[in-house]
C-alpha cells in the first residue's frame, strides 16, 4: 500500500484500469463467442429453408482434407493457364531524342562570378 502513496496512482486511477480491463477483455469474449456462433446461426437459417423444400445439405465435415488440397490444386491449375507465358527476355532500344534547350547542361549550370 505504501507504493500507492508515494507514486501518482491512487486506488480510483486503480480502479478506472482495472475496469477498463474488464471491459475489453469481456468485449472480446462477447466477439469471439459471436464469431464462432455466425456460421451455426447462418446455417439453420439455410437448414430451415431446405427442410421445407425437402432438399438436403452437405455438411462440411464429410469433406476430407484431401479432397479440398485436390480441388484447390485443380482450380490454381486452371487458373494459371489463363495468363500467358512470358520469355523472360527483355529488349532495350534507345530512344534518340532531338535536342531540347530545357535538357541542356550549358544553360543549367552559371557562373555566377563572370557578371562582375
Amino acid at each position: 500500500m505504501w507504493i500507492l502513496l508515494k507514486s501518482n496512482i491512487n486506488l480510483e486511477t486503480l480502479i478506472i484500469a482495472i475496469v477498463g480491463y474488464v471491459i475489453v477483455f469481456m468485449a472480446l469474449l462477447l466477439l469471439f463467442w459471436l464469431f464462432n456462433m455466425l456460421p451455426k446461426i447462418l446455417n439453420a437459417g439455410i437448414r430451415k429453408k431446405s427442410a421445407a423444400k425437402g432438399t438436403e445439405i452437405l455438411d462440411h465435415d464429410d469433406v476430407s482434407g484431401e479432397e479440398i488440397a485436390a480441388i484447390s490444386m485443380a482450380l490454381h491449375l486452371h487458373f494459371s493457364k489463363l495468363h500467358d507465358e512470358e520469355s523472360g527476355v527483355l529488349t532495350i532500344k534507345k530512344v534518340s531524342r532531338a535536342y531540347s534547350p530545357w535538357s541542356s547542361k550549358i544553360y543549367a549550370v552559371r557562373n555566377q562570378f563572370n557578371r562582375l
